[in-house]
């Protein structure tokens, strides 16, 4: 396993700082425990997963439910799917939503499970503005460890990450990215891109 593989492959190019700024800056009763609760339950699901020995369909099953338990899917789906939401039927973009979440647990879960033999570890907690960002490490066996940051708000009623950085890159611009050029390949049709997106990953 390479650096490469490991660290840049998880998240295309992006950077957060341009979504961070547009985030509302509502009073929150979210605070710092609450935020490492919610992360802790992330974290150590899915390093049961890694450790569990199961099948990669069974893991990436497994990372979907994780993703839906503790992901804010509504807000990371319209907001990949950027500006174009907003010519979207209540239909195509609940149909887009579901199919983002698979395509996202096949797409990351792959990449976890790469972590095998390693471990994701919490490790501090800090108030940004409206959200809660929480450092974690991923430590690898014969590897330099490297950060991952969950951002965490309660915006939806409920504690839930609404953005994964790994290094430094937003997955929530990165997959914007990528759900762009998926778009553009089908001329804007969003049908006919989350067909291609269920199919993605």
């Amino acid at each position: 396993m390479t650096n490469d593989i490991t660290r840049r492959s998880l998240i295309a190019t992006g950077t957060g700082a341009a979504f961070i700024a547009a985030m509302p800056r509502s009073a929150l009763a979210l605070n710092d425990a609450s935020a490492r609760a919610l992360v802790d339950k992330v974290v150590g699901e899915i390093n049961r997963v890694i450790a569990s020995g199961k099948s990669l369909g069974q893991m990436i099953g497994d990372f979907e439910g994780i993703f839906r338990r503790y992901a804010d899917v509504d807000l990371i789906a319209r907001s990949t799917l950027g500006a174009d939401a907003n010519r979207a039927s209540a239909a195509q973009i609940a149909a887009y939503t579901d199919a983002f979440r698979g395509y996202i647990a096949r797409k990351y879960g792959k990449r976890f499970k790469e972590f095998q033999g390693g471990q994701i570890e919490v490790l501090r907690v800090s108030a940004v503005k409206s959200w809660h960002e929480v450092q974690a490490r991923v430590n690898l066996r014969g590897e330099a460890p490297f950060d991952v940051r969950f951002l965490v708000s309660d915006r939806s009623g409920r504690d839930l990450f609404f953005d994964l950085l790994i290094e430094g890159i937003s997955l929530r611009l990165s997959e914007r990215t990528e759900i762009g050029s998926m778009l553009d390949r089908r001329q804007g049709n969003i049908d006919a891109m989350t067909a291609d997106l269920r199919r993605a990953g």
